[in-house]
């Protein structure tokens, strides 16, 4: 496997992206006019004349809106919590990311339609927006500057808007042949590589460091690093049974689901401890507590 190439990858996992790049090789690998065809993937349904695609991850995706609506609404309701604001915009993003998973995975917009490329543009985008959102957000509990501020705000969309905007316009150039330079094009996929994958890692990676170091050094609970260590480990054992353990999960269970199915549902349960993380480390930034007294007067006290 070329760095940056995806024939591999779309070998043994039927990513939505592998419909619209092009193996670099045909050794060993089985591609139509467009798009790289994996040798196992779950099975489509027929349901009132609709086929349905990747009906295991669909359940998946659908129960993880509920849970993102439960999460937003409980962060919605810590009013003076440490990055409140911040953290919504990230579940929105991830939200919207849920969404466009299911419009790609299920056949909402079916691969070889004119809608589709610009549908996995759309999810690849939110995916690298949702990253580098989380990044940003990870630095607000060192205090570096005022949570919940306009400027604050302004600075995460604009920044967050430009992330999605590189990197739905490389896949959309990429995927739709615009530039026909042998630099970038759908047989040429190292600038989505990086972008999707290089990038993507290194945000997380950084999130991941300075939260550790929030807790070890700032906060001082030791309890909350096993709480990211428990987001960690699934999300790195989702990317395995995704990327390396599809096919064999595919023809052991007679191609009802494949690695997309375990790929979701540990995504889903990593930002269940990003939430349960950052509940943990954020207090209710109160001016003033509040407390009674032995005969039942209420107390204000200055922090």
């Amino acid at each position: 496997m070329a760095f940056g190439d995806f024939n591999s990858l779309c070998h043994n996992t039927p990513l939505p992206l592998c419909q619209v790049v092009k193996a670099t090789t045909s050794e060993q690998f089985t591609h139509l006019n467009e798009g790289i065809i994996p040798e196992c993937y779950a099975r489509p349904i027929d349901v009132a004349n609709t086929v349905i695609f990747q009906i295991g991850n669909a359940f998946v995706n659908i129960g993880a809106l509920v849970i993102m609506i439960i999460i937003i609404y409980n962060v919605r309701s810590k009013y003076t919590a440490i990055g409140r604001l911040e953290m919504l915009f990230f579940f929105y993003l991830i939200l919207a990311l849920i969404v466009a998973t299911l419009v790609v995975d299920c056949g909402v917009s079916p691969p070889g339609t004119g809608s589709y490329p610009y549908f996995v543009a759309l999810q690849l985008g939110l995916a690298s927006a949702s990253c580098w959102c989380l990044m940003i957000c990870g630095f607000l509990g060192f205090r570096m500057w005022e949570d919940g501020t306009k400027k604050s705000m302004w600075f995460l969309r604009l920044s967050t808007l430009a992330l999605f905007i590189l990197t739905f316009v490389i896949s959309l150039i990429t995927f739709n042949d615009w530039i026909l330079n042998n630099t970038i094009d759908s047989e040429h996929t190292t600038g989505l590589f990086v972008v999707i994958y290089v990038f993507n890692a290194i945000f997380l990676a950084i999130y991941i460091v300075s939260q550790i170091l929030l807790a070890l050094l700032v906060i001082k609970n030791y309890w909350v690093v096993g709480v990211i260590g428990l987001a960690v480990a699934s999300f790195i054992i989702g990317q395995v049974l995704m990327y390396a353990c599809s096919k064999p999960i595919c023809e052991g269970v007679n191609h009802y689901i494949d690695g997309l199915f375990f790929g979701s549902l540990c995504n889903l349960f990593s930002i269940m401890m990003l939430y349960k993380f950052w509940d943990m480390t954020t207090d209710d930034d109160l001016e003033f507590s509040i407390s009674i007294d032995k005969d039942g007067a209420v107390l204000f006290a200055e922090r």
